[in-house]
């Protein structure tokens, strides 16, 4: 399965995400010796326990959500947060950034799912915000990320996927037009990733598909 999604991620140039929460690190390590470098987990603990286990040029996305206490475990390695949901967290991942003398990749996590327990952004309490976190220089706001509903309904799932590439084109457009790095759309998982990547993902998060069922 590892060796068709990959053709097919290369050739929509989409960026596949390894979704590794739960799974041991002897399951990481056979998905690294297919040629599997990024790998996403959900828990700042089993995150940073893997990262000392597994080898150093894996590169860990964060993409739960993350309270600021626990920033400081993480920011020696990680490679990109993808669920940065205020300019209260940012802050606190800048002068982590700084301690450490590194630049971390983020994504902004936009809310579109209506389900109470998803996270994420306000787009209007985004756009208060982003001049202020467009200050935060250690901080490579690399692009968008949002989870959709957990739903066999693929008309709300297309509708949430078009509301978020809506949003990253507004962005784009107003605040980034002169920013190259700012490219990414996260979006999409196994079940609906062929939608997301039609609806213009960059970046899917895989996970059962690749480890099987939690």
């Amino acid at each position: 399965m590892y060796e068709k999604l990959m053709a097919q991620f290369r050739k929509n140039n989409v960026t596949l995400v390894a979704v590794s929460k739960t799974k041991p690190a002897t399951a990481i390590q056979e998905m690294y010796a297919k040629g599997q470098r990024i790998f996403g987990e959900n828990r700042v603990q089993e995150l940073t326990e893997k990262n000392e286990l597994l080898p150093k040029d894996i590169q860990w996305h964060l993409i739960g959500q993350l309270q600021k206490n626990k920033v400081k475990y993480i920011a020696p390695f990680i490679s990109c947060i993808q669920s940065v949901d205020s300019l209260a967290l940012a802050q606190v991942i800048q002068k982590e950034a700084i301690k450490n003398e590194r630049s971390i990749n983020i994504l902004l996590q936009i809310k579109i799912a209506k389900e109470d327990s998803k996270s994420g952004y306000n787009y209007d309490q985004l756009i208060s915000e982003l001049e202020e976190l467009k200050m935060l220089k250690n901080l490579n706001i690399k692009g968008v990320m949002g989870i959709g509903t957990f739903t066999s309904d693929t008309t709300t799932t297309e509708s949430e996927f078009t509301t978020l590439k809506g949003y990253y084109d507004q962005l784009k457009t107003d605040y980034f037009s002169l920013n190259d790095n700012f490219c990414e759309i996260s979006m999409g998982m196994s079940g609906d990733y062929e939608m997301a990547i039609e609806h213009g993902s960059t970046m899917v998060r895989i996970g059962s598909l690749l480890f099987g069922a939690r």
